[in-house]
């Protein structure tokens, strides 16, 4: 029944090529333990006799997997570090944590990292609950005037940091814990609605659409698929008379393809989700990100004048949650009522026999558009007529989505995701540990600095809370003379040379790149790729979201954003190139001050940086941040220039310390 026929698919690339293809960011619409709760408030909403024939199918399904299936189906009560997985969780490791039914049973029935993620997913449940949802701060009326108004813009913008920050560490050790986890959301569109065509389309038309053969992947369309999946295998088990392992490894199928039809239902109630697909990725991740957090005000297909809001994945709130489970509450209905006989029969009589004892192993992560099920193409009018009302009676519930491109389209955002080009302008003051030649103690120098820039930005590779960034600049940098002097006088240099390092131009490079482990890992481990693609692109992700050791993971605050960087960039700068610099140094032996001419590399690296601003229109961002750094300057290429045939002078390496104030300006074509 079940195809696994998959249409070629590009596979990312590394971080890099992933970046440079166009591919979209993490695409989950709510995060695990919002799923989780979705489906244990729709099996708690079932009426007694349901929930009695609910419980009476997950004993069975559990059957000879005790130790690992919870022995309740969805328990409310469930904290942190469970033991096992109830059948409330098969929703949130579908599509996020598997690709098919069929993989999410070996998933959660064979792995031993699926516990570890279901940790970590319920203490980000934890952490968000002490978070409250509240408006984006350019949501809120007018500019602060008043200290109430003052006293919200701050909560917001420190609500919003702390629920980013408690998402990027949960994101974090998840990746961890399950390597294709940032990837996998990167291959298809399964988990958004198809945009409208048109303001006419009706909720039958529509329907239709979502599930044309050839049409493009989405949610409505894999939550049919999956739906009918077990529906078949219920009407199955409500015909047939079937020995007790068999029995059991059917119910276990229909509830896996069921839980995995779910998550795609519930992503329908998700506003980054309904809010269309259109764009190129970095407007899509941009729009997903931005409506999420936001909300959107939104119709259901039931009609009806009264509109609802939606919000998005870690921002989920009591009433989101309620309308969700009541999609997915008619949805299990069917399906129990299917199982236990009391719904009519609407199969073939051929139909029953053919559903297999397995999950299904349609493939949303590698199929772009939805295949043909002969069992549905080749059946009797009569049946497709049942699947359309199967699918109506949970469509009306479901949000109308956003229209397509052209008029009446929602606006589109914008995430940090593709190649760009930009210029970033800098001020920075140094501390000086002397001069090249002995000097009178330590000293200050300033620059300036305008540098043209090439790059990727990953900003969003996972949500928008990502940390990757990489580009190489070339660029010109003035330096003011030193604050200290060299500790001889010569009235034959005279001025700006008697510093202990004069003032100075130079032609600046830099490089930044995210690190799995070491800086420049990942180009050392660029012919992995061609080996084990699949492990190097989990360690490009790691790398972009702060490492092995997450310590260079960005911090969200209320006035700005932090993050160490030591070894992500590298700053050289080449002095002397123009024209080659003069500095003074003591005489031989006594004798009269010797004039040396010389060259210098610096190499200097960021260690932690702040940004403090960060805007970002359709296609350019702008921010501006401070950098704390440490250079060390190393000088060549000395010669004595007077007194004439005056003996070589040894110039000592300078090691400086200091603040840099940059503004970064990018445009994504």
């Amino acid at each position: 029944m079940a195809s696994n026929t998959h249409h070629p698919h590009q596979r990312l690339g590394g971080l890099l090529t992933l970046a440079a293809a166009g591919l979209a960011g993490q695409a989950s619409a709510w995060v695990y333990p919002e799923h989780r709760d979705i489906a244990v408030l729709a099996v708690e909403k079932l009426d007694p006799e349901r929930r009695a024939v609910f419980d009476e199918l997950w004993q069975s399904a559990r059957a000879t997997q005790e130790a690992r299936l919870c022995e309740l189906g969805a328990d409310p009560a469930q904290g942190v570090a469970p033991s096992c997985i109830d059948w409330a969780a098969l929703s949130a490791v579908a599509g996020d944590h598997s690709c098919s039914a069929q993989e999410m049973s070996s998933t959660v029935l064979e792995s031993r990292w699926i516990l570890t993620v279901a940790d970590v997913a319920a203490r980000l449940k934890v952490d968000l609950a002490h978070i409250a949802v509240r408006p984006r701060p350019e949501q809120l009326a007018g500019a602060p005037d008043t200290v109430s108004d003052l006293r919200r813009l701050v909560e917001s913008v420190s609500t919003r940091a702390a629920r980013r920050n408690a998402v990027r560490t949960a994101d974090n050790r998840i990746q961890r814990a399950d390597s294709k986890y940032a990837t996998r959301a990167y291959s298809s569109n399964a988990h958004f609605l198809l945009a409208r065509p048109h303001t006419g389309i009706s909720a039958q038309e529509y329907g239709l659409l979502s599930l044309r053969i050839g049409s493009r992947i989405n949610a409505l369309g894999v939550y049919v698929w999956y739906h009918r999946d077990a529906l078949q295998q219920a009407t199955r088990l409500a015909r047939q008379s079937l020995g007790a392992d068999e029995r059991q490894a059917l119910v276990r199928a229909m509830l896996f393809d069921e839980a995995f039809a779910l998550h795609f239902l519930e992503d329908a109630f998700a506003a980054g989700h309904v809010a269309g697909t259109w764009g190129n990725a970095s407007q899509r991740q941009g729009t997903h990100d931005y409506y999420n957090e936001a909300g959107l005000e939104v119709f259901l297909w039931r009609g009806g004048s009264q509109s609802v809001v939606l919000m998005g994945d870690a921002n989920m709130r009591p009433e989101d949650a309620e309308r969700a489970a009541a999609a997915v509450r008619a949805s299990l209905e069917q399906l129990l009522d299917t199982a236990s006989g009391r719904r009519p029969a609407t199969e073939p009589p051929s139909m029953p026999a053919a559903a297999p004892s397995r999950p299904d192993a349609f493939n949303v992560c590698q199929n772009q558009v939805l295949i043909d099920r002969p069992d549905i193409t080749a059946a009797p009018d009569t049946y497709k007529h049942a699947v359309v009302a199967d699918l109506a009676a949970v469509l009306v519930q479901t949000p109308i989505p956003g229209l397509g491109t052209g008029l009446g389209a929602l606006p589109r955002f914008r995430s940090e995701i593709g190649p760009f080009v930009g210029l970033a302008g800098s001020i920075d003051g140094r501390w000086i540990d002397g001069g090249f030649t002995p000097s009178n103690g330590n000293g200050f120098v300033g620059g300036v600095e305008l540098a043209a820039r090439l790059g990727l930005g990953l900003d969003g590779v996972m949500r928008d809370s990502g940390d990757g960034l990489a580009f190489i600049s070339v660029g010109l940098r003035g330096d003011t003379p030193s604050t200290n002097s060299v500790s001889v006088a010569s009235s034959q240099a005279g001025g700006n040379v008697t510093s202990a390092i004069p003032a100075r131009t130079a032609v600046s490079t830099r490089l930044r790149m995210p690190f799995y482990l070491i800086p420049g890992d990942l180009l050392l481990l660029a012919p992995l790729y061609f080996i084990a693609p699949e492990r190097y692109e989990a360690i490009a992700v790691t790398a972009a979201n702060g490492g092995l050791i997450p310590w260079q993971s960005g911090f969200a605050t209320g006035v700005g954003r932090f993050q160490f960087v030591l070894g992500r960039e590298l700053g050289v700068t080449f002095y002397g190139i123009a024209g080659d610099d003069r500095v003074l140094a003591p005489g031989a032996a006594g004798g009269a001050a010797r004039v040396v001419e010389y060259r210098s590399t610096a190499l200097d690296l960021p260690i932690l940086e702040y940004r403090a601003y960060r805007s970002f229109s359709s296609n350019q961002s702008s921010a501006v941040l401070f950098q704390l750094f440490t250079s060390l300057d190393v000088p060549h290429s000395a010669s004595v220039v007077a007194p004439p045939g005056g003996p070589p002078v040894d110039l000592r390496d300078v090691w400086s310390v200091g603040i840099r104030l940059v503004f970064d300006w990018r445009y994504y074509p």
